[in-house]
């Protein structure tokens, strides 16, 4: 599994013009998933993002987690963050997982991280959605679970 993590003051996705989720002050998270994923490798990435501090305390440090704070997450599917572009000029996405999977895998993500605390809005996992923030900091941070252990 690879996300990319953004601090955000406020995210939303619309699709076909409808909101299908928005948060405030919180954290945008876009999930991918590949071959080889299983609901083992999505538990020390849920814990690992809850439990992140990336968020500043009152002398301004980064040192409060999503928990802490008790913000919402945003998560998104987004099978583009295993586009391999290492040969020609179109991207391939062979190490995605297959649709069926990889929306299998996004909805155990969600119940998992609900599971841990905070309130997760989501998108509309194989929809066409327009992803709006307004990152903080900037804080954006790439985690892949094969980086966990």
């Amino acid at each position: 599994m690879r996300a990319v993590l953004q601090r955000v003051r406020e995210a939303s996705v619309t699709v076909d013009g409808r909101v299908t989720g928005s948060i405030g002050e919180g954290l945008l998270v876009l999930a991918g998933f590949g071959h080889g994923d299983s609901d083992a490798t999505l538990a020390p990435m849920a814990s690992k993002i809850v439990n992140l501090r990336i968020f500043e305390d009152e002398a301004g440090r980064m040192n409060l987690s999503l928990l802490d704070r008790v913000l919402p997450v945003l998560v998104v599917s987004q099978f583009t963050l295993y586009a391999d572009c290492r040969k020609g000029r179109r991207p391939s996405f062979t190490d995605a997982a297959p649709p069926a999977e990889a929306e299998r895998l996004y909805t155990v993500f969600v119940d998992m991280l609900r599971s841990l605390g905070p309130r997760v809005e989501t998108g509309e996992f194989g929809a066409m959605m327009e992803v709006r923030l307004l990152n903080w900091g900037p804080v954006t941070i790439v985690l892949d679970s094969t980086d966990l252990g």
